[in-house]
C-alpha cells in the first residue's frame, strides 16, 4: 500500500481471553516494539475479527500503542453480506457495548498499558460501536469511527467525555452527509463536544485494503495519519 506504508517491525502479538459481561471473551492483542504504551480498542466490521482487523491492530502497535481487538462474534467470521448482516443483527447494541466495556477493563488492567484512558477505533459496524461505547464509557477519551454505522437509535451523548475524529466517504450511500450533520449537531447539543467528522472522495469501507473494489489508497493514508496523530495527542 504505497500511499500508506506498512510498518516494518514485528510487534509482539497474541490471542487473549478475559472476563467480560459474565462470560469469557476472546481477542487479539498486539504490543508495540517498546513493550508498553497507551491502550487502544480496535472494533471489527460486520464481517467479524478478520485478517484486515488484526492487521490494523498490528499497525497501531507499530505506532506505539497497546492494541486490543475483541472478538464480538465469538470466533465466527462472515463469508458474504447476507451472513454478515445476520450476525450483526444477532448482536444487540447493548450486548456489544457490555463486551467492549469488558475489553476496556482488560486493557487498562494490563501492566503494558501506560494510559489511564483508552482510545477506540472501529470500522463500519465497529465505527458505530465506537460511538455507543464512548457515549457510556468515560474511560474512552479518544473515539475514531471509520464510516461508523448507527444501528437503530442514536446514542445519548450527554455522558460523552471523548473527543471524536470520524472518517467518512462522500460517496457512501449508507451514511449520507445529512446524517453526518445530524450526528455532529446531536453530539454538540448533548455533550458540548465538537465532533471532527472528516469526509473523503471515496465510498464505504475505503480503508479496507482487503477489498480492492472499495479501497481508496489516498483517502486511507490521510485518514490513517490523522488517526495516529489524534490518538497520540489524546492518549500520551
Amino acid at each position: 500500500m504505497s500511499e500508506s506504508p506498512r510498518p516494518t517491525g514485528n510487534p509482539a502479538r497474541q490471542n487473549v481471553t478475559f472476563p467480560s459481561s459474565e462470560t469469557t471473551a476472546h481477542g487479539y492483542l498486539a504490543l508495540p516494539p517498546s513493550g508498553q504504551g497507551p491502550g487502544v480498542i480496535v472494533i471489527q466490521e460486520w464481517w467479524g475479527l478478520t485478517d484486515h482487523i488484526t492487521d490494523v491492530t498490528r499497525r497501531l502497535a507499530e505506532e506505539g500503542f497497546v492494541a486490543l481487538a475483541p472478538d464480538l462474534y465469538g470466533g465466527n467470521v462472515a463469508h458474504d453480506e447476507q451472513e454478515a448482516l445476520r450476525m450483526m443483527r444477532e448482536l444487540p447494541v447493548r450486548r456489544g457495548v457490555e463486551l467492549l466495556s469488558g475489553a476496556v477493563d482488560h486493557l487498562l488492567d494490563r501492566p503494558e498499558v501506560t494510559s489511564d484512558t483508552v482510545g477506540a477505533v472501529g470500522f463500519c459496524m465497529g465505527g458505530g460501536f465506537v460511538l455507543y461505547l464512548a457515549a457510556v464509557e468515560p474511560r474512552v477519551s479518544a473515539a475514531v469511527p471509520f464510516y461508523g454505522v448507527i444501528q437503530g437509535d442514536m446514542p445519548d451523548f450527554s455522558r460523552l467525555r471523548a473527543d471524536i475524529l470520524g472518517h467518512y466517504g462522500e460517496q457512501d450511500r449508507s451514511i449520507t452527509l445529512q446524517a453526518l450533520g445530524d450526528l455532529r449537531r446531536t453530539v454538540k447539543e448533548q455533550s458540548g463536544i465538537d465532533a471532527d467528522l472528516r469526509t473523503y472522495p471515496a465510498g464505504h469501507a475505503f480503508f479496507n485494503d482487503s477489498r480492492p473494489e472499495a479501497f481508496a489508497p489516498q483517502a486511507a493514508a490521510e485518514a490513517w495519519r490523522g488517526t495516529v496523530e489524534f490518538l497520540r495527542d489524546r492518549l500520551t
